[in-house]
């Protein structure tokens, strides 16, 4: 590389200086990683793009609110969004995630007293991140749990014996029909809402915090059938709990590190937020140079099959699975994905403003083998955007990865990837 080439380099934007100035050691101004963080340069459609690798925000940071803590697959950890709007934003800016999963990026944003737009085509993904937004009163959950009328005995319409016992079924099916008059006759309030959203994370897990016996995680349902199976090779049957004290106890949890302070930021980042169930490269609804930072990830290449994996959740919210699926984008062939990737960078492009970034987290598929990250650098660089950099955060396994047979170096994810665009 040429010492021109170089300085070229070194003179781009402040994240990218900012970015450096911790690679040599800076340790204060991100209070990381003592690693020494691998820099590289490597050339895309003609651009020389800086690579840095390091654990940047998962070690010695401070631990994640416990408001985040609902499971959704594929979803990245907090101080990724913290990272990326504590360095890129300010009080007040705007912070978009047109993929918002469970939304972690809003929540965080939001914690962080930054206005907040949200877009999932998944309406699950409302249901998740929404109400969170809106504390309750612990004492007005209680009485309102208590008042949700138990009708002993009743089923729903498919079987569900396997992840539940008979009287535990009954009361997730009233709660269901509960939610579903109020919802349907415009009644439905902030704490139905809330109880919607912790009896959704609470369906199916592996611990007694659950309703279901034990099964996968709950980021996952598995199916009726792989249900009876582990049934069998546990030699286990579903016992009765009480779903009302676990809806309580999961709240107790979610709120544990909340402050009367925080909860009236959410709620007033809440109350002025735009959440939307859109396709992210359709987004009419949010105006043109509104936003100033977009922390995201799309869905994975062939990696997560959202409908399979929420059709317990789906059912629970009287949500069309196969019609979730259809509109989802899950697509095995790389130049499709690709495709619909730079549609939605369009997009991004029309809304973000003039000297906003986007942090375009891909992950690690396919045992890394295939760099998602530089295919995404062209497709931003096609609609005007200038990329920064690319971003490696090495990460450790979670105990959730090493249930799925999953560690180190082997397969799974192992990576953040992330590629950092501007708007000039």
């Amino acid at each position: 590389m040429s010492n021109d080439n170089y300085m070229r380099i070194e003179s781009q934007s402040l994240i990218k200086e900012r970015i450096k100035t911790f690679c040599f050691g800076s340790v204060d101004l991100f209070g990381n990683s003592s690693q020494e963080t691998l820099t590289e340069y490597i050339d895309i459609e003609g651009c020389t793009i800086p690579k840095f690798t390091n654990e940047f925000w998962t070690s010695r940071q401070r631990q994640a609110d416990s408001i985040h803590e609902i499971s959704y697959r594929a979803c990245f950890k907090p101080q990724l969004p913290r990272f990326f709007i504590e360095l890129l934003t300010k009080l007040k800016d705007v912070v978009y995630d047109p993929f918002s999963g469970r939304g972690t990026t809003g929540i965080e944003a939001g914690l962080l007293n930054r206005n907040v737009v949200a877009n999932d085509i998944n309406p699950l993904s409302q249901i998740l991140s929404k109400p969170r937004f809106f504390i309750p009163d612990i004492e007005s959950l209680k009485d309102r749990l208590v008042s949700i009328k138990i009708i002993p005995k009743v089923k729903t319409e498919i079987d569900l014996s396997m992840f539940y016992h008979p009287d535990t079924e009954a009361e997730i099916v009233s709660v269901r029909e509960y939610l579903k008059e109020k919802q349907m006759d415009g009644t439905e309030d902030e704490i139905d809402n809330w109880i919607r959203t912790v009896a959704t994370n609470r369906l199916t897990g592996h611990s007694s915090g659950f309703f279901s016996v034990y099964t996968l995680p709950p980021n996952q349902a598995v199916s009726q059938e792989s249900q009876r199976k582990i049934n069998q090779k546990r030699n286990q049957r579903p016992d009765y709990r009480d779903t009302r004290q676990i809806i309580l106890n999961k709240s107790m949890s979610l709120l544990q590190d909340m402050t009367p302070k925080k909860a009236n930021l959410l709620r007033e980042i809440g109350s002025n937020a735009l959440f939307l169930t859109n396709d992210a490269r359709f987004t009419p609804e949010i105006a043109s140079n509104s936003v100033n930072l977009i922390v995201t990830s799309p869905p994975f290449l062939d990696v997560v099959q959202y409908d399979h994996d929420n059709w317990l959740r789906c059912w629970f919210n009287d949500i069309d699975s196969t019609d979730v699926a259809k509109r989802i984008t899950i697509t095995k062939n790389i130049e499709d994905w690709c495709g619909i990737m730079s549609e939605a960078f369009e997009e991004l492009y029309r809304i973000i403003i003039p000297g906003g970034h986007i942090a375009f987290e891909v992950g690690e598929v396919r045992n890394g083998t295939l760099k998602l990250e530089e295919l995404i650098v062209p497709l931003g660089l096609k609609v005007g955007f200038e990329c920064e950099c690319i971003m490696i955060n090495q990460q450790k396994f979670t105990k959730t990865a090493n249930i799925w047979g999953v560690s180190n170096n082997e397969k799974g994810t192992n990576t953040n990837r992330i590629v950092i665009f501007k708007k000039n």
